[in-house]
């Protein structure tokens, strides 16, 4: 089973700011073994890592650990979107890495929730299309998903991986309605693909908890099919946002409890497909 989300850092290694903001527990490094025996409890063992800095330090880090531990399946990179010169000149290079499998920038970070819908974001992406290379896709606020539906119908080329399910709310009625609604716009798109990721506990009752799972999951499965989502664990996030054993868990359990065609959809098949893993 492939982790499709994990995070790794070590501050020596890139500067991690936004880390400076954040709970106390996440300030400390977390190391690749670290990640990989965490996840590997859950029966997941292998790992795609995911970038979690703005520098090309951090995509060098990562490409050094791809390249140096079997059970990193491959890297999801920061490359500057914003500067398509460089992303021009990075990206020939970067794509005769086999550990190079995608690109992400921190679009939930920034103060423009537009950001990605730039002019010189979108010659970047066009690269990306061009070069069969896949961009995961950060959406935490509901402008974040309409714009995904945008640019996916504008780059009709361009795999793209929404994070975490777009973030479901756990909240209002109506707060899950329009993210049940934007969900389903992004869905219909065929180059849209999804992980089933970050997604935590809200309750201490785990049943509870597994309810939850399993209702965003069956959403999750009636918009995309099994064959464009995928399972990530999104360590060591869910420590500090009710526990990622829990969620992991329940989520699991979930999944084993489907059609084994259908899981076996979400455990590899889909990444292998859409990264372009080794089976």
């Amino acid at each position: 089973m492939i982790d499709t989300h994990l995070h790794v850092w070590v501050r020596a290694r890139s500067s991690y700011r936004w880390l400076d903001d954040a709970p106390e527990p996440l300030r400390t490094d977390h190391p690749l073994e670290q990640g990989l025996a965490a996840v590997a409890a859950h029966g997941f063992d292998r790992a795609v890592l995911v970038q979690a800095d703005e520098t090309l330090e951090e995509t060098r880090f990562l490409l050094e650990l791809t390249a140096s531990e079997s059970r990193v399946a491959g890297a999801v990179c920061y490359l500057p979107l914003e500067e398509p010169s460089i992303v021009a000149h990075l990206l020939p290079q970067l794509t005769t890495d086999p550990g190079f499998i995608g690109v992400r920038n921190l679009t939930h970070d920034r103060p423009d929730p537009d950001w990605i819908l730039g002019a010189d974001q979108r010659r970047s992406l066009d690269q990306l299309a061009a070069a069969g290379v896949p961009l995961d896709y950060v959406s935490v606020a509901p402008r974040h998903l309409e714009n995904l539906s945008m640019l996916a119908s504008r780059h009709p080329d361009l795999t793209i991986v929404l994070d975490h399910l777009g973030k479901p709310p756990v909240g209002s009625p109506a707060d899950h309605d329009r993210w049940a609604d934007r969900f389903a716009e992004a869905a219909s798109l065929p180059n849209v693909v999804a992980k089933i990721s970050g997604i935590y506990p809200t309750d201490t009752d785990a049943s509870v908890t597994a309810d939850r799972l399993q209702t965003i999951l069956a959403i999750a499965l009636a918009s995309f099919g099994p064959d464009r989502l995928m399972l990530g664990s999104d360590w060591p996030m869910g420590t500090v946002a009710g526990g990622t054993d829990s969620a992991l868990s329940a989520l699991v359990a979930a999944v084993d409890a489907l059609d084994p065609d259908h899981a076996d959809a979400l455990r590899q098949r889909t990444a292998i497909r859409v990264y372009g893993l080794a089976p």
